[in-house]
């Protein structure tokens, strides 16, 4: 953990809930290695207190960004004043950059992190038939990074229709003829197939998708970082299904935090 002083820059990461978040863990110690005065504070954050939060943080001097997290991306894009072609293409953001005149500049880590821990362990998803479970924030920038990765189909499934066929809409005009969505996730010969969702971050949340569904030596992988292991994992393991971890996902986006704020 840096030393923190009056001269600290102030990064805020707003979420709710917030006890599952690792990016502090991650980000501090790098900060602190690197001999930079800056710190990363957790803050929960309710989703109808978060425009007021976000605009009273804008207030403060040594307030330099923000990280966002779960549930709070697409408003995060919302409040921006600008963002990159992704995050508008996702719908979401996960980093805000204030700007010396006070205004927000967004951009989404999440998709480019996720494609980036799967091709490190050699799992490049060019080719690919996948499957994303969950059309929420951090589900539309992993679907977005897939098909910019090359992708040869990317398949949406949310229990949201509304959502899905907005996400579904959006992608399809920027990658004709790659992407499907349905309510019910379509499994029976995906090559990849990704948790979007919240659903394995508590004891007794039921699997976002039913690993039987899938052919043998398919990957499933989980944004969700914590815990580590989480029953969906679990479950492909046990019937002899190859896994791929949340953690990745934030470890491979800690490079562009650094970048996007300057650090």
């Amino acid at each position: 953990m840096p030393e923190i002083s009056g001269t600290t820059r102030v990064y805020a990461l707003l979420g709710d809930p917030i006890t599952q978040v690792r990016a502090p863990g991650l980000l501090n110690p790098v900060l602190a290695r690197r001999g930079t005065d800056a710190v990363l504070i957790p803050m929960r954050v309710a989703p109808a207190d978060f425009e007021r939060v976000v605009h009273g943080l804008g207030q403060v001097a040594n307030l330099h960004g923000l990280l966002v997290t779960v549930p709070h991306k697409a408003a995060a894009l919302a409040l921006a004043d600008r963002a990159t072609d992704r995050a508008r293409l996702a719908g979401s953001a996960n980093a805000l950059r204030r700007e010396p005149d006070g205004t927000w500049s967004a951009d989404t880590f999440d998709g480019d992190g996720f494609v980036r821990g799967l091709i490190a362990v050699g799992q490049h998803p060019r080719d690919r038939r996948v499957c994303v479970v969950g059309a929420g924030g951090a589900g539309s920038a992993v679907a977005v990074a897939l098909l910019d990765a090359g992708v040869a189909e990317l398949r949406l499934a949310d229990t949201n229709p509304d959502r899905l066929e907005t996400l579904r809409e959006r992608l399809s005009v920027a990658y004709p003829g790659r992407v499907a969505a349905a309510v019910r996730p379509q499994l029976a010969d995906a090559d990849l197939a990704v948790n979007a969702t919240p659903l394995g971050l508590h004891p007794g949340d039921p699997l976002p998708f039913a690993v039987t569904g899938l052919p043998a030596g398919s990957l499933v992988a989980d944004i969700i970082m914590s815990p580590a292991e989480t029953a969906l994992l679990r479950e492909a393991r046990r019937r002899g299904l190859p896994t791929h971890p949340g953690e990745p996902m934030l470890a491979h986006q800690i490079d562009s935090y650094l970048t996007f704020f300057g650090l």
